[in-house]
């Protein structure tokens, strides 16, 4: 909680300036991925608002976008109960959930205490905490001080829990796709 107010307005400030719309090297984000997942946002955001949790910014969509595009405006939710159902879902959209903690065990526990684990994100200047929560966070990729996907080819990506269904990339990705056969032959 020391923290908490100091990152919420820095965020709010920068999701307030966010813009979804068609590619474009001014704008932050582009389209979801059809119009399915586009609803699916809207409604969740909508669900969430409704229920009362707060919204501290909300982005916009560029007013030069397709009306039939698949863009979101990206939202900022702050002192989100980790029981809220916006808390408890994989968005897959521009929607950020805040939540303040008092110390290194709560932040693990709000982490690790819904049903899904595709991807965690920690920031500390403490690096042996930096090693300790990641650690315990139970998720497919961790990104210490930084955020977004990573790695080459090479770095294995999927989710702990409800999230993913095996790995992508690297070796443990042609393990998913093979299966381990025993043959054995006695010729006696």
């Amino acid at each position: 909680r020391p923290v908490y107010e100091a990152v919420a307005a820095a965020l709010a400030e920068r999701f307030s300036k966010l813009v979804a719309g068609p590619h474009d090297a001014d704008l932050d984000l582009g389209a979801l991925i059809n119009p399915k997942q586009k609803s699916q946002v809207a409604g969740m955001v909508a669900a969430a608002e409704e229920s009362g949790v707060p919204v501290l910014a909300k982005g916009s969509v560029h007013p030069d976008a397709p009306s039939g595009g698949y863009y979101h405006a990206p939202v900022l939710f702050g002192s989100v109960d980790p029981e809220a159902a916006i808390a408890r879902q994989e968005v897959f959209g521009p929607v950020l959930t805040l939540f303040p903690f008092e110390g290194e065990d709560e932040a693990v526990r709000l982490a690790n205490g819904t049903d899904f684990g595709l991807v965690a994100g920690i920031w500390t200047r403490d690096g042996g905490r930096q090693h300790r929560v990641a650690k315990r966070v139970r998720a497919g990729q961790v990104f210490v001080n930084g955020y977004g996907a990573g790695g080459g080819i090479e770095l294995p990506f999927g989710g702990f829990k409800k999230s993913g269904h095996g790995r992508e990339k690297g070796f443990e990705a042609l393990y998913d796709m093979s299966a381990t056969k025993t043959i054995v032959f006695n010729h006696g």
